[in-house]
């Protein structure tokens, strides 16, 4: 099996929610972790990710960063496996994703030889 990372982008985690609400979003959050992990395609839950951070030009400048715009923010990640590209997006849809679009990207296989 392939492994994926799926990346969080944008969302809406700064928005006011009632704490009935986060908790709602918690528990959904849970239970998706819970069911990856007993079906054995959840490898990594992640973690969500702050939205300060600094990006290191080639030229070895450092800029804030690392988004210009709210929608390419990551705000989280996780790795999953499944038997294809089509297989992890199916994965990607089942997840709680507050309003963040799931990108979806395989992991390359290096091979010691």
């Amino acid at each position: 099996m392939a492994k994926f990372m799926f990346l969080l982008r944008g969302g809406n985690c700064d928005q006011e929610r009632s704490p009935e609400e986060m908790q709602q979003s918690m528990q959904a959050w849970g239970e998706w972790m819970q069911n990856g992990t007993d079906a054995g395609w959840l490898l990594d839950p992640g973690t969500g990710l702050t939205s300060e951070g600094r990006v290191v030009q080639e030229d070895g400048r450092v800029i804030d960063g690392p988004f210009a715009e709210s929608k390419e923010w990551v705000g989280g990640y996780c790795i999953v496996q499944a038997n294809d590209l089509d297989a992890a997006a199916g994965i990607a849809k089942s997840m709680p994703q507050a309003g963040a679009a799931i990108e979806v990207r395989e992991l390359m296989v290096h091979d010691a030889e």
